[in-house]
């Protein structure tokens, strides 16, 4: 094997099964651009391609020691290989890297062949599924018709409506949308946001200097710009109920953050593209630049990843802020924008080495949505643990009272309603129901409020019912239960003989439950045969630190960027225990409120709650070595992470964010080093320089927040060294 060696491993393969494609999109970058190459490719993968391809990406995968791999099953239309050919080939994925590392699997597709055939294919795989549609009707008829000039929009409609039924809704990745300037932003939005996606990707046309986009007849210098911070405001006006993530993007950049999307941001591109012959290629929206543009000269038969990971063309779109243009290296806000998407700087008088061909909107876009979130008033004082916990609980009320506008008069939602406000009227009451509120997988779907209104009335019908058993408050609601698992936040989970209406009874601490056939169970939070109760772990420190709590069983843990496991077995579940014991016992105190602790597939390490609130991942097979070496680290990324979410603490854009994770990554890692010793001394030194670079920034940059954040800092640094 080839030394793997490289600057950024490739973790996303884009699988190109079929090469062809049912519709006839004007806009497409595959049939429609520069690049023509597809005509002399195989309609449709063969095995021995497949095959040759799964040993290579898995030989590699071992090698570099990957934690993950993402597959992107591709074309033309992919489905269009039929779910047979389909099974084939996610089984020899997943035969071939099953001991290797988790294999990640996603299709992005037109839905317009998309049947339950497929979906079958793609639960028994978990292959996640993306479609592409460009808004109503009328925006996505402008570009998406098939081959005899055909609307595609209601067909790709029944594959949204397929795709929300219950044995698939998991499945669903989310929406892919081409903009185009002349269509209706707010149409458009409302439109895709209507289907309850679980996200939404807003694509720039694949354009270059050669062949500019088209500017539409607004006469505005920055028609994309325009378009995009209409939709961003309508989409903050909502509630922001459906993640986007080209927003999402823009504002972690702004807040320090990393880049979340290729299209936008420095970080370096992990990607390859497999063809339909093994032909290695780099990113398909090189298409658009030039015949053969993506082109390697290497394929899955005489080459390896490796020396695809090598190739000048992959690493030049991975040296970060050194591989953009000078003038993009001289803009402020290179850390959002990232040049732009790489194709998009093409021009065949300087190659590459320009700003992307939307530069004027990328800037607008990021100076727009920075302009719009400095205006928000800061909080001023959430560096105090009191203060923030406060400040993220006004938070988590606040989305609660959005999805009370949301779904005021809709079924079941005002009796929940009404239930919630009791509790919240008693003093015990609602001392429960705020440590519910605050309970990162609760607050997690509060965050992900675009769910449907059964599936939120049913979560938040839950969360009553689990504070009322804690307040031991009577309590009587019924609800459409969308799922068997009837999930107790913070108790337990009770299994129903099949999804439906439920009537629940609360007194004392049983939990009565009537089924529509009008069957009884009852529960006194013990375990039970239908009741699974979670479990604890006594925090035994001497102040007074309340139960750790293991919750392997909660449909909204998945907060993780990796796969949180299956419930456990009473075995592994008490292996699992013994495992936190350890690593808690080892002289290791975390520093910060640590809540709830997730189970996570084997061979993912240990990773926190992406939005740091509480909750912590932790590998079914973690050494309590490692997890005692680690958790300082993952507890202070936690804290910073909840500062962002409550509060600004810098000027958005600014180089302070960056620094801030430095120089807390810096005192987790002294912490679990120990005083006096090498590493400790190595770790406390990088805190310093970031630090040192911290108070060298210019006074404005920093908020009243962050420049309490400094200081407190500051005086860690100082009590460690």
């Amino acid at each position: 094997m080839t030394d793997p060696a490289a600057d950024t491993p490739l973790q996303q393969l884009v699988f190109k099964v079929h090469s062809r494609c049912d519709l006839a999109c004007d806009h497409c970058y595959v049939y429609e651009h520069a690049d023509r190459s597809w005509k002399a490719r195989p309609v449709v993968i063969q095995k021995g391609t497949v095959t040759q391809t799964a040993r290579r990406l898995a030989e590699y995968a071992g090698a570099v020691g990957l934690e993950s791999v993402s597959v992107i099953l591709h074309g033309g239309e992919p489905l269009l290989a039929g779910p047979a050919r389909l099974r084939e080939i996610c089984t020899e994925l997943t035969t071939a890297l099953t001991d290797i590392t988790p294999l990640d699997l996603r299709i992005h597709t037109n839905g317009i062949q998309l049947s339950r055939r497929h979906l079958d294919v793609f639960a028994e795989f978990g292959v996640r599924v993306s479609l592409s549609l460009d808004g109503d009707k009328l925006a996505n008829d402008r570009h998406r018709l098939d081959r005899r000039g055909r609307s595609s929009y209601d067909r790709v409609l029944r594959a949204v409506d397929l795709l929300q039924t219950p044995p698939y809704r998991h499945l669903f990745g989310g929406l892919l949308c081409t903009v185009d300037v002349r269509n209706d932003p707010v149409a458009v939005h409302d439109a895709l946001t209507a289907l309850d996606p679980p996200r939404i990707d807003y694509l720039l046309p694949h354009s270059t200097w050669d062949n500019p986009p088209p500017r539409g007849d607004s006469g505005s210098q920055t028609p994309y710009a325009d378009w995009l911070l209409t939709i961003f405001d309508r989409w903050t006006e909502q509630g922001r109920k459906v993640p986007v993530r080209t927003f999402d993007s823009v504002l972690s950049t702004l807040h320090g953050g990393p880049s979340l999307t290729e299209a936008m941001g420095l970080a370096p591109s992990d990607l390859a593209v497999v063809e339909t012959d093994g032909t290695f290629e780099q990113a398909d929206s090189l298409k658009t630049a030039y015949d053969g543009a993506p082109a390697t000269g290497y394929d899955v038969f005489r080459n390896d990843f490796a020396e695809l990971a090598r190739h000048p063309g992959v690493r030049a779109r991975q040296t970060g802020l050194a591989g953009v243009s000078e003038t993009c290296r001289r803009c402020p806000v290179v850390q959002s924008c990232g040049g732009g998407l790489y194709a998009h700087r093409y021009s065949s008088e300087n190659g590459f080495d320009n700003p992307s061909v939307f530069c004027a909107d990328l800037r607008a876009l990021v100076d727009g949505i920075a302009d719009r979130i400095t205006e928000r008033a800061l909080f001023p004082g959430v560096h105090d643990p009191d203060e923030l916990s406060f400040a993220l609980l006004k938070q988590d009320r606040e989305r609660l009272a959005a999805a009370n506008e949301r779904l005021a008069g809709r079924p079941d939602w005002d009796e929940t309603w009404h239930a919630l406000l009791r509790l919240d009227a008693d003093d015990d009451g609602a001392t429960h129901l705020n440590r519910l509120l605050a309970h990162p997988y609760v607050r997690s779907s509060l965050r992900r409020s675009g769910q449907s209104g059964t599936t939120t009335t049913a979560r938040c019908a839950s969360v009553a019912v689990a504070a009322a058993v804690h307040a031991q408050a009577p309590l009587q609601l019924s609800w459409e239960q969308p799922s068997r698992e009837l999930h107790l936040p913070s108790l337990g989970t009770m299994t129903l003989p099949a999804p439906g209406r439920v009537e629940a009874t609360v007194t004392g601490r049983t939990v009565s439950v009537r089924l529509a056939d009008g069957s009884t169970s009852a529960t006194d939070t013990g375990p039970g045969p239908w009741w699974r109760p979670l479990t604890t772990l006594e925090m035994s420190d001497g102040n007074g630190t309340p139960p750790l709590l293991i919750d392997d069983a909660d449909p909204w843990r998945a907060v993780y960027a990796a796969e949180v496991s299956a419930p456990l077995t009473p075995d592994a579940l008490a292996a699992f225990r013994d495992l936190l014991r350890t690593a808690l016992s080892s002289g290791t105190r975390p520093p910060l409120p640590l809540a709830v602790v997730t189970p996570l597939a084997a061979g993912t390490g240990v990773r926190g709650d992406e939005h740091g609130l509480g909750a912590l991942g932790v590998a079914v097979d973690a050494e309590p070595a490692v997890l005692a070496r680690e958790l300082p680290r993952h507890l202070r990324r936690a804290r910073l992470a909840a500062l962002r979410e409550a509060a600004h603490l810098h000027v958005p854009g600014s180089r302070a964010g960056e620094l801030f994770a430095e120089a807390s990554d810096g005192l987790g890692d002294a912490e679990h080093a120990g005083p006096s010793s090498a590493a400790a001394a190595s770790a406390l030194a990088r805190t310093e320089r970031a630090l040192t670079r911290l108070t060298g920034l210019p006074a404005r940059e920093l908020t009243e927040s962050g420049a309490a954040f400094l200081e407190e800092l500051h005086a860690e640094w100082r009590r460690l060294v």
